[in-house]
């Protein structure tokens, strides 16, 4: 890791030469990638340098240990020392994760489909809960959160939800969340406070480009018709709401969260699109998945992945053994540390080994 680390200072340095030089500078194309790569890896030059003045301080504090009698003062060294290795632990991991060798789909906006499971309005009821909770998360980090089709019961859950998420590097933060999330709670239809388990899918689906899914419009069968649900007079005299059906595939979408039909089409384009681009990347990944040793999962919703335990207050992810007990904050849309340990945790072996790899 840290031989990558010196060349990357090294282009670094070179980088900074090349743009100061006047032929680069009157060749705009030129000039345009070198800047574009500058800025790319500026961070992790940034923080390899605080590592390398992280390893100075610790290697004077040890020295400084070495001269010194006074136990006040050493207790004082030692504690330095270890707020220091503190500091050194987090940025290693930082920059482990910064080298981690990126997913093509990683930048990409995600579009995003939870259904109540087992559970029934329970079920229901804690699929909204998960949807306000990826929803503040997204807008903890700025980006957008957009309805594409919804189903609500009676109660105010939700049967069904496809939004998108729009944001730089929405789907390398989200794609560890598909799967079956288990809820362990009292319902509040339950009047004898007993304890009910109840299940959630997740999907988690990198939105397609144009160029990656090609489609026959004969292939397709288009409806309109008249939306239903929340919004007031205008469901129920507009044919704005859309179904798409893929006749190759079978698959069918709809959306009807638009007042425009043209907006529903696109948006339900853009389902059927990921839709696609996942089913043909899942038979992709399932020839090479055997050659992937640090795998957190196969993204297949049918893979019961995290509990959230009401009773205990706690949120245990299966795949890699995490328990917290910030049950509140992370359906809040806390979920820094657990996407954090779970990107960690899918690191090739050569970077998690250890600090020598």
């Amino acid at each position: 890791m840290f031989e990558r680390l010196k060349n990357i200072k090294s282009r670094y340095d070179e980088l900074n030469l090349l743009l100061s030089d006047p032929v680069v500078l009157s060749d705009q194309q030129r000039y345009l990638q070198l800047i574009s790569e500058h800025a790319e890896i500026e961070p992790l030059v940034s923080d390899y340098l605080k590592l390398t003045e992280l390893d100075q301080s610790l290697a004077e504090n040890a020295d400084m240990l070495q001269d010194v009698d006074e136990a006040d003062m050493r207790e004082l060294i030692k504690e330095d020392i270890e707020k220091l290795n503190e500091q050194k632990e987090e940025l290693i991991k930082k920059l482990k994760l910064a080298l981690t060798p990126q997913d093509p789909n990683d930048q990409r906006n995600v579009i995003m489909e939870i259904r109540g499971g087992a559970g029934g309005n329970e079920a229901a009821l804690f699929a909204g809960v998960l949807f306000r909770m990826y929803a503040n998360y997204a807008e903890s980090r700025g980006w957008t959160t957009d309805i594409i089709d919804a189903s609500e019961t009676e109660l105010g859950g939700l049967k069904e939800v496809i939004f998108m998420i729009e944001g730089k590097g929405a789907y390398s933060h989200l794609k560890y969340e598909s799967g079956v999330h288990r809820v362990q709670r009292v319902p509040v239809t339950e009047s004898g406070g007993r304890i009910h388990t109840s299940t959630v899918t997740v999907a988690v689906m990198p939105e397609a480009e144009d160029v990656e899914v090609s489609i026959n419009q004969n292939d397709l069968v288009i409806d309109t018709y008249r939306a239903s649900g929340a919004g007031g007079q205008h469901v129920n005299k507009t044919d704005s709401a859309i179904r798409i059906t893929h006749k190759p595939s079978g698959l069918v979408v709809t959306c009807q969260d638009q007042r425009s039909q043209y907006k529903n089409k696109d948006k339900a384009m853009a389902v059927l699109k990921a839709r696609l681009l996942e089913k043909e990347q899942s038979q992709q990944e399932g020839e090479i998945a055997s050659d992937r040793k640090n795998q957190v999962g196969t993204g297949d919703r049918s893979e019961r992945i995290r509990t959230y335990n009401y009773h205990q207050g706690r949120v245990t992810d299966h795949r890699i053994g995490l328990t917290l007990y910030r049950l509140d904050a992370i359906l809040a849309g806390d979920l820094h540390e657990l996407i954090e340990s779970l990107h960690m945790a899918d690191q090739p072996d050569e970077l998690s080994d250890g600090e020598d790899s």
